[in-house]
């Protein structure tokens, strides 16, 4: 039973216009945007047609607000999944695009890379570029690099393609194609080196996904974007649509987030937006800005509220993040790393609530500022868990470490002594993704089967095992080449005498493998087409046993088949088309899929008691757990922009320790007039990025803190060198006297 507090009742309230709410750490906002979005549509503000639009940050999301609206509007006899979506702002964006791709110039059958294969053509475009380059690469390599070759072969493609990443991803957010950013370059009089790469790079990018018929997520809500702009009657359709916009976790909102939902809900519309701008934590080289939520704060019209009550944690746990927050704002030596954390504090939960904060214990905050060395910190941390499970076993119990990479040095002592851990989120379980990807295009195909390009497609994930092996992969290639090439796929697939594809190239005679493969695959494709008259279920799993081997994969395309003939029929006039596309959801991750993983059907804490969960402290965001351990928690880690402080965006084989995708955006911004100096200083972008840095690891530290609900610990470690020293907020938190010092 939801029963509001005060605060929670002031949001409920509202009816109309435009409402900004700060809400910290634990304070039922998912369970109050769910409750608003009910009141909403039990109280005769929708037309039969219209309905909610709550957007939020992640899947799992997505689900977890279903869930408690479907909940509430039972509650009042309604029907559930009625009057309401929920979207990531990607699944919103394919949503608008996918209405009407023709505003944007796309074809009905456009394609949306994944994650993986976004991953895999960038890291390919980056390092042909960096190979074309060798001159341009050595000059940015500090004089006293021992080994320049074994830098430019191992350290330099990664960062080259870190570079490329966050270049693409700001040109788009700045809705720039790669023509309109080569004529601004063409116009800027200075020199701009690393901008005139990332140009360049982003011209072949995009060259490689238009060959593929093909966007990438950043693409889609570029055009989503473009879409609303150049069609006034269309924009009009959807704002009648969703007349109520709700927004979660808006303090990760980027600029084209912003101008969709601005532009969704119009100048009077209907538009709330709830978030902590205290946890924003992926802004680095991302889109994301806590400060367009700060902005809408203060915007004229808009209602501000907050929701400053937590019930999640003991008393000393909330005075601990309290007393980061004050430490940042008035003690930090940094001035200008100040505005990191803000006001309101957390509030423990009015008398008589009825979740209450847990009893408090003061000596369960532990702040260790023992000296460890990266060794020794793991096995302080698994002994004190030893002694967790045995005296708590009903507790839930979390790892936090700053690094994917800090984790596995803790799951491997873990193993070795017999400690039951789960690291579901510290690893990328991308295998439900990938047997949904593989089955889309095998269907994406079967519903064209006169696309050459899709049946090219469908012949590299037929082969993809031959990925392991470069010069194999290389072959599959060349041969999907020959597919893409047929002008008509009947003279392939089903010729007639003397009309055959394959014979009339030649190759049983100059090239007997190719031949074999492509009369192989020939004779695969055959038989699906034979059974694609089957229901959609029983020729999924027809497809299976060609596709797969391995039981994991056979197994879930059981469980996907059984979602896609559900399908079926709650849309009994679907055809293969719209069916393709919901399996190609799944395939991009765009909605949760029951059953198949924790990273992607949400992680529930409460499911793994008497086990120790390891996580990173991002992946954790949104969680919570009885005890809380937050490993590493050094000057490297947790830099305050101290003269020993390092930062790993600053490789020691660069001259100057240049941050160089930093670099390269301020040369984009200067292109673009968006920096106040119109001359490129180099080193000038790496210290302000030194300075966002600052800024997002304090909020990622307030964010570790505020996962634990009884206990909390916090250690140290000297680092590989031996140099390092703990956090200065973790000192300043142990000098303020929070907690127990150990």
């Amino acid at each position: 039973m939801f029963t509001p507090r005060p605060a929670q009742q002031k949001i409920l309230a509202y009816t109309g216009g435009k409402m900004g709410v700060s809400a910290v750490p634990g304070s039922g906002k998912t369970w109050t945007l769910s409750r608003l979005a009910a009141d909403l549509i039990s109280g005769g503000y929708l037309d039969l047609e219209q309905e909610v639009l709550i957007v939020t940050l992640v899947n799992a999301a997505v689900e977890n607000f279903s869930a408690r609206i479907n909940h509430f509007v039972g509650e009042r006899g309604l029907l559930p999944r009625m009057g309401y979506r929920v979207r990531t702002l990607h699944g919103l964006a394919h949503d608008i695009v996918r209405e009407r791709p023709g505003l944007v110039g796309l074809a009905e059958d456009f394609e949306i890379l994944d994650e993986r294969a976004v991953q895999e053509l960038l890291r390919e475009v980056a390092h042909l570029w960096l190979r074309a380059h060798p001159a341009f690469t050595m000059e940015y390599l500090a004089p006293d690099v021992r080994n320049p070759e074994g830098v430019i072969r191992k350290q330099l493609p990664k960062l080259v393609e870190d570079l490329a990443v966050a270049f693409i991803r700001t040109a788009k957010d700045r809705q720039l194609s790669p023509q309109e950013l080569r004529a601004r370059l063409d116009e800027v009089p200075l020199p701009l080196p690393l901008a005139e790469m990332g140009q360049e790079i982003y011209a072949e990018y995009q060259r490689a996904l238009a060959y593929r018929g093909a966007v990438d997520f950043d693409d889609l809500i570029r055009l989503a974007l473009d879409a609303l702009q150049s069609d006034p009657d269309y924009l009009e359709r959807l704002r009648a649509r969703w007349p109520y916009i709700l927004e979660d976790e808006a303090q990760d909102s980027s600029r084209l987030q912003e101008r969709i939902l601005r532009l969704l809900a119009g100048e009077g519309g209907n538009w709330v937006r709830v978030g902590d701008p205290n946890q924003a934590i992926y802004e680095t080289f991302t889109t994301a800005n806590p400060r367009f939520l700060r902005d809408f704060l203060r915007e004229p019209f808009v209602t501000a509220r907050d929701l400053p009550n937590s019930g999640r944690s003991t008393l000393s746990i909330i005075a601990l993040a309290n007393r980061l927050i004050d430490w940042t704002r008035q003690e930090h030596p940094i001035p200008e790393a100040r505005d990191a954390l803000s006001l309101p504090h957390i509030e423990p939960t009015p008398p008589g609530d009825p979740q209450p904060n847990p009893p408090d214990d003061p000596a369960e905050v532990r702040l260790v500022l023992r000296k460890f060395t990266p060794e020794g910190e793991v096995k302080a941390v698994a002994d004190s868990l030893v002694r967790t499970l045995a005296e708590h076993p009903d507790w839930t119990v979390a790892v936090l470490t700053p690094r994917n990479r800090r984790g596995f040095d803790l799951t491997e002592e873990l193993k070795r002594r017999g400690i039951p851990y789960v690291d579901d989120m510290l690893r990328s379980t991308s295998v439900t993704r990938a047997t949904a990807g593989a089955l889309t295009y095998a269907l994406q195909y079967l519903a064209r089967p006169a696309s050459a390009a899709k049946l090219a497609n469908l012949y590299q994930v037929w082969r993809r095992e031959a990925r392991e092996d470069p010069d194999l992969w290389k072959r599959v290639q060349e041969q999907a080449k020959i597919l893409r090439a047929c002008p008509r796929l009947e003279t392939f697939l089903w010729p007639r005498p003397g009309e055959d594809y394959l014979d009339g190239l030649g190759l049983e005679s100059s090239d007997p493998q190719t031949y074999a493969d492509l009369s192989d695959f020939r004779r695969v494709v055959r038989r699906w087409q034979q059974a694609v008259q089957l229901p959609v279920d029983q020729l999924l799993l027809t497809l299976a046993q060609d596709l797969f081997t391995e039981p994991v994969r056979l197994a879930l395309t059981h469980k996907l088949a059984g979602l896609l003939r559900q399908a079926r029929d709650l849309h009994p006039d679907w055809r293969l088309h719209e069916l393709t596309d919901e399996l190609r959801l799944i395939a991009q991750n765009e909605r949760r899929f029951l059953g198949l993983s924790q990273q992607e059907s949400g992680f529930d804490p409460e499911a793994y008691k008497g086990k120790v969960v390891v996580a990173t402290i991002h992946k954790a965001k949104g969680l919570e757990w009885d005890r809380v351990y937050l490993m590493s928690v050094s000057n490297y880690d947790f830099p305050s922009g101290q003269p020993e402080d390092t930062y790993i965006s600053e490789p020691w084989y660069l001259r100057g320790r240049l941050n160089l995708p930093a670099e390269a955006l301020e040369q984009l911004r200067l292109a673009l007039g968006e920096e106040g100096e119109d001359w490129y200083e180099e080193g000038r972008a790496t210290l302000a990025a030194r300075l966002d840095y600052v800024r997002e690891r304090l909020r990622l530290l307030y964010v570790g803190i505020t996962r634990a609900r009884r206990s909390l610990v916090i250690t140290w470690n000297t680092g590989r060198r031996g140099q390092s020293h703990p956090a200065l907020p973790f000192q300043a938190l142990v000098e303020g006297g929070g907690g127990t010092r150990d």
